[in-house]
């Protein structure tokens, strides 16, 4: 492709909006240009590596055994009411109507449309187990789009679906996937780290999240340096121990507390640790159906927790059976009738009461009293209060002991690159895709889901791999190999040589970019570095004089002269280094 004709322009300058490096040097390398919040047009240049990305996905999907092929985005609402997912989906579900009045959705994920498809080719186990996929747009109406292509409303995701016979078969295509998804993020250059994570709307019985540790990252994961334990923050395990559990119970007295809002100042103000403090935290709730066809209830919860911890929102969902939380501030919790910054368990009413599971082993904490500059002193569990749930739905952090060997775990920040998830018969029950098994008996079929967002893997590769001059490409996806920069075209000889090496390259097989503007040294070159190919050929008449052109590589930092007559080869060797 030559520069002068291609479509595109680069900025010296960094646009205001651009939130992250990733974000900075695509808009700046002219490889998208956004559209609205969220949704980006891929100009030739981006569309490239998305191709290449798609490539890569697509070798490893077949070499698995996946078969492609392609869903409608436009779906009848009804196949997410068949597995309850208009409701679980709630806010993000895109919704339309036709001429007719029919209600659809823009598929967000396709486990549905899927299994629709599944139900109506197989019957038999015989016809198992069976690995289909596509690369399509997926439509979310994500609230906080943000990081340029981290998080979008219209997005190009790789979603498989396994169909087995047995757990055995799902535990199969699970590490099939697994196994195919390092490779594909080994192939295009990000670092993962495959960590335990939420299923969240997916459902399902596991699931792993490969996360790119980075701290523009979204998710925090928990690692232990010692034993390899690793998952995200939304469902790591660690060791919660009590710090006031052997001594006795002493009688429940009321305090005056005035203006001791948080439990950093109540704790402050009665010189105690934080830990000698119960918090409450208020959230409303939207819980799943309690039977088909029912609406989702919504109550209000106080979560009862140590004052040192905070509350897990995902293992909080997991907890009620919930859709959705939604943290209550201040504002909120006066609205509902509550006192804040003095309310507590004991004695309240008209609020589910969920409590953090180390709570209820402490003895003679500090609680609110539910009355405004009034706190209560030595409160029990059990004598005191009780709750309607006891659970852990406390939030690991930095320091937290692994569940596993006990050792301080470390915090990291991390995009997710993709996840796998066993689903089990969660959506295969619901929607009736049935077969007969080896003793003629109808079974549900057994599923797995697996995803990669294309652009957000993009981004990520950006992120791993750039400097402060622009993007350095992996060649396994890099939009061109080499980029030839042809300085003073006007000179004897140049031209000539520079088509000649673009034409012999192309003819050799190699992707070529060749800068044949009529610009300066300076801008060829900086944009050679903004754009980031593997490797950059410079053809000049100093060069010429010596019967040679200038090589380097865009993570190298020394330019190497090689023969005229040689270069085609000499090019195409150190690109396969």
């Amino acid at each position: 492709m030559r520069m002068s004709q291609a479509f595109g322009k680069t900025l010296r300058q960094v646009p205001a909006e651009a939130e992250t490096a990733s974000h900075v040097l695509l808009l700046r390398a002219g490889m998208v240009a956004p559209i609205s919040a969220g949704v980006y047009a891929y100009q030739p240049l981006g569309w490239r590596v998305v191709r290449k990305i798609e490539a890569i996905i697509r070798e490893e999907m077949d070499a698995a055994g996946g078969q492609e092929m392609l869903q409608p985005s436009l779906l009848p609402i009804e196949v997410y009411e068949a597995s309850g997912r208009d409701k679980t989906m709630g806010e993000i579900l895109f919704r339309l109507q036709d001429h007719h009045g029919r209600d659809f959705a823009l598929g967000p994920t396709h486990e549905e449309a899927f299994v629709e498809v599944f139900r109506r080719n197989v019957q038999s186990y015989r016809d198992m187990p069976q690995l289909l996929y596509q690369i399509a747009a997926k439509f979310r109406d994500e609230p906080r789009p943000r990081g340029g292509l981290i998080r979008l409303r219209q997005f190009i995701m790789k979603d498989l679906y396994s169909f087995d016979a047995d757990w055995e078969g799902l535990d199969r295509s699970y590490q099939l996937m697994f196994d195919a998804y390092q490779r594909i993020f080994d192939r295009c250059g990000v670092p993962t780290r495959p960590v335990l994570a939420d299923s969240g709307v997916m459902g399902g019985k596991e699931t792993h999240q490969f996360t790119f540790l980075t701290d523009i990252g979204e998710d925090t994961c928990l690692l232990c340096p010692n034993c390899g334990y690793a998952a995200d923050s939304e469902v790591a395990a660690f060791v919660k121990e009590p710090a006031h559990a052997g001594e006795e119970m002493l009688p429940l007295e009321e305090i005056d507390t005035p203006n001791q809002k948080t439990i950093a100042e109540l704790a402050e103000f009665l010189k105690v640790p934080p830990t000698r403090t119960c918090k409450a935290v208020f959230y409303n709730a939207t819980l799943l159906p309690a039977a088909d066809g029912a609406e989702p209830e919504k109550i209000a919860v106080m979560i009862a927790i140590r004052g040192d911890m905070d509350v897990n929102e995902a293992k909080l969902r997991q907890a009620l059976r919930a859709i959705e939380v939604v943290y209550m501030d201040e504002e909120a919790v006066k609205k509902a009738g509550f006192v804040a910054g003095s309310a507590g368990a004991v004695g309240l009413t008209g609020v589910k009461v969920v409590a953090d599971d180390l709570v209820t082993l402490e003895k003679n904490l500090v609680a609110g009293a539910n009355r405004p500059d009034k706190h209560l002193r030595n409160t029990n569990y059990d004598r005191d209060w009780k709750a309607d749930v006891v659970a852990d739905v406390a939030l690991a952090r930095e320091g937290s002991l692994c569940a596993n060997c006990k050792t301080p775990m470390e915090a990291r920040r991390g995009i997710e690159m993709g996840q796998v998830f066993k689903l089990g018969t969660k959506y295969s029950e619901s929607m009736g895709a049935f077969f007969l098994d080896a003793e003629g008996q109808q079974k549900p079929a057994i599923m797995g889901s697996y995803g990669i967002g294309l652009e957000r893997l993009l981004a990520a590769v950006i992120e791993a791999n750039h400097d402060e001059n622009g993007i350095i490409w992996p060649r396994s996806i890099a939009p061109y190999d080499v980029h030839i920069v042809a300085i003073q075209l006007d000179k004897p000889g140049v031209r000539e040589t520079a088509e000649k090496l673009y034409d012999d390259l192309r003819a050799a097989g190699s992707e070529v970019l060749f800068d044949d503007r009529d610009e300066s040294p300076g801008v060829k070159f900086n944009d050679a570095d903004l754009l980031g190919m593997p490797l950059r050929t410079t053809v000049s008449p100093r060069n010429l004089d010596k019967g040679s052109v200038e090589v380097r590589k865009r993570t190298g930092t020394e330019n190497e002269l090689v023969p005229l007559e040689r270069a085609v080869d000499e090019i195409r060797s150190r690109l396969s280094r």
